[in-house]
């Protein structure tokens, strides 16, 4: 046995319409606290907070262009002293100079590897605290400012 259809007047109470109009009538009837800080306070915060967000990532950008931009001296130091170094190995005399000078010629690219690796190590830490370092100043600065509103909205009540 089907259900039958609800009353004409139930099934309006369910439409759109009036679904719509009871939440606007909630909203309009809401209260913020008097923590909540004005419209124009939270947009001028949050301009802030992106102007921030945006420096921060032309910082770590620029950085990551410095980082690349050494990382191609290096490769081409390395290929003008690899091909000195294959020049002076093809010069050496007899066998044992040359197992000589390639063993010294190895420890020296290594030690100029670390060297390397170590300064473009610097360089991408030093973009990335400098970055990190303005966005924590803008958090600090957020918060000193949520702290006088705050403060500003107890004056008033």
């Amino acid at each position: 046995m089907a259900n039958p259809p609800p009353p004409a007047d139930k099934a309006d109470e369910k439409s759109p319409q009036k679904v719509f109009a009871e939440m606007t009538k909630m909203f309009s009837d809401l209260r913020f606290p008097s923590f909540v800080p004005d419209s124009g306070a939270l947009m001028a915060a949050h301009k802030r907070n992106m102007d921030a967000l945006a420096a921060a990532n032309k910082l770590a950008i620029e950085g990551a262009h410095a980082v690349a931009r050494r990382n191609m001296e290096i490769m081409q130091t390395a290929m003008g002293e690899l091909t000195t170094h294959l020049r002076e190995l093809a010069s050496a005399a007899s066998p044992k100079e040359k197992a000589a000078r390639q063993a010294e010629l190895i420890k020296q690219s290594y030690e100029h590897a670390v060297a390397n690796i170590r300064e473009l190590s610097d360089l991408i830490q030093k973009s990335n605290e400098e970055a990190l370092s303005l966005l924590n100043q803008r958090f600090r600065e957020s918060m000193d400012e949520v702290k006088h509103l705050l403060e500003k909205n107890g004056e008033k009540t």
